[in-house]
Order: C-alpha cells, then structure tokens, then sequence
C-alpha cells in the first residue's frame, strides 16, 4: 500500500470554463502524469476534459467520478469511468478520492468541492480559481498558485506529505 501512487483532484468549470482555463488545465493534467501520479476529477466537459487528455498525453492513468449511471458520459480522455447516479453529491467522492486537490477556474460546484476539501483538511492549490482567502478561508487550506508546475509541484509534495503522516 506504501506503494501506492499519489492521486490528484483537479476540479474546475464544465461548460462555463473560460477559454484560457483550458490550456492551464491540459498542462495541469500533463504535469500530473509526469509526476507519476493519477488524476481523478469529473469526468465531464471543461476544465475536466482538458486535464485528462494533458494526462494521456503524458501517459497518466485517469478516472472520472460522473454524476450520472452511464459511462460514455464520461470525455473521451477518461480511463476509469465511475458512474455514480448520485449527480453533483459525486463531488464529494472526487474530493475524498485525491491526496491533494488543484482548483482551476470554477463555478458553484467547484466552490462545493473546494468546501468539502476543506472540510476534511485536504490542501487546495487554487489557479485562477475562487478567491477565498478574502472571506477568511485559512492559507493553510487555500493555497493560491501563479501556474499549472506550480500547482502541481505542490499538490504532490503535500499528497506525499499526506500519505507519510
């Protein structure tokens, strides 16, 4: 079990992801499978597709936690399909299920997730994604990140961290 490699969360924005989010999530992705690490997210459209096909890309293993019960709603890039026929509550198991998380961009649903993260004292390395120090959210739980290496260098620093504890 000590082996196991580490997983990172990537959650963001679906449909209403910016296009510059895109790029930024593809290289988060990417980095990941680099890493040695799996990506789980998901599994839908946006920031979620564009991080998984960075992930296969850099030859990374992914797996997509979907709201619904049919796997081929799942992006193309997604290698573990999970149905969960449990709509967006199946947020709280992308969040459960990674080391670290990395937010980019988002809407509601990220917020949702980024809340359970921090709920459960897990890391979030936010990329242009919510601003929540403003509203008191503690900078050792929200941790704002410039790029997508930096992102990730840090969420798997601390997912090692986490797993060694």
């Amino acid at each position: 079990m000590g082996d196991r490699k580490p997983v990172i969360a990537v959650i963001g924005g679906a449909n209403s992801a910016p296009a510059e989010a895109i790029p930024l999530a593809e290289e988060v992705g990417f980095l990941i499978a680099r890493a040695d690490a799996v990506l789980v997210c998901g599994g839908l459209n946006g920031v979620m597709d564009a991080a998984c096909k960075g992930a296969k890309r850099g030859g990374g293993l992914t797996i997509g936690i979907l709201p619904g019960d049919d796997p081929r709603e799942a992006n193309p890039h997604v290698d573990v399909p999970i149905v969960t026929a449990i709509s967006t509550a199946r947020n709280a198991i992308v969040v459960r299920t990674g080391d670290a998380v990395i937010a980019i961009d988002g809407s509601y649903g990220t917020l949702t997730e980024m809340a359970y993260a921090f709920d459960l004292g897990k890391k979030v390395f936010a990329l242009r994604s919510w601003e929540l120090e403003k509203v008191g959210v503690p900078k050792d739980l929200l941790v704002p990140v410039k790029t997508p290496r930096e992102a990730v260098d840090r969420a798997i620093e601390e997912a090692r961290r986490r797993r060694s504890a």
